[in-house]
């Protein structure tokens, strides 16, 4: 969990250049016409403000029962892919169950921050349904939690992409945001 001062942990100003990309990466496709019309809308409006890359990533697969053991190699072996994804210079995101709320403010502050260090890219990164690896949540710059409740991990890609666009009409001064 950091504050959003700490943020800029993602690195110093360098030569004053912004985050030039938002990467979603997400294990899992994404199926559900709903869900990938609301995802183009969103990844549409964005256009405006970054560019946004999304990518799928195949969940592993376990058996009908798996053990912790089981469960924890997949998600490694779902974090070696990731990993594979995440550029340089990048400011890694992480939503889990045990990440800190941010409201759509603090969200937006912390864009803010992210666009004025030495990132070039912004990645949030959604696992899938058995969350994401420690290992991988330990190097993430933030800990992000949506909400207390349970939703599926697709409907958490739309809602990030739509928190995503919120941040940018918070620091657009829009009345998108009220």
């Amino acid at each position: 969990h950091l504050s959003p001062g700490a943020a800029a942990g993602c690195g110093g100003r360098e030569g004053g250049q912004p985050v030039l990309s938002v990467h979603l990466i997400c294990v899992g496709k994404l199926k559900e016409k709903f869900y990938l019309a609301a995802c183009a809308e969103y990844q549409k409006r964005l256009g405006a403000y970054c560019r946004l890359e999304l990518t799928e990533l195949p969940e592993e697969r376990l058996p009908q029962n798996p053990s912790r053991a089981q469960i924890d190699a997949a998600l490694e072996r779902e974090a070696a892919a990731i990993r594979g994804k995440i550029p340089q210079n990048a400011c890694l995101v992480a939503l889990c169950v045990e990440g800190r709320p941010h409201s759509s403010q603090e969200l937006a502050r912390l864009v803010r921050t992210w666009q004025d260090s030495a990132a070039r890219h912004l990645v949030f990164v959604i696992g899938g349904s058995f969350g994401l690896a420690e290992s991988l949540k330990k190097e993430a710059k933030v800990r992000l939690s949506m909400s207390p409740m349970t939703f599926p991990h697709h409907l958490a890609r739309v809602m990030v992409l739509e928190q995503i666009y919120r941040a940018y009409q918070i620091s657009a001064g829009t009345k998108y945001h009220k």
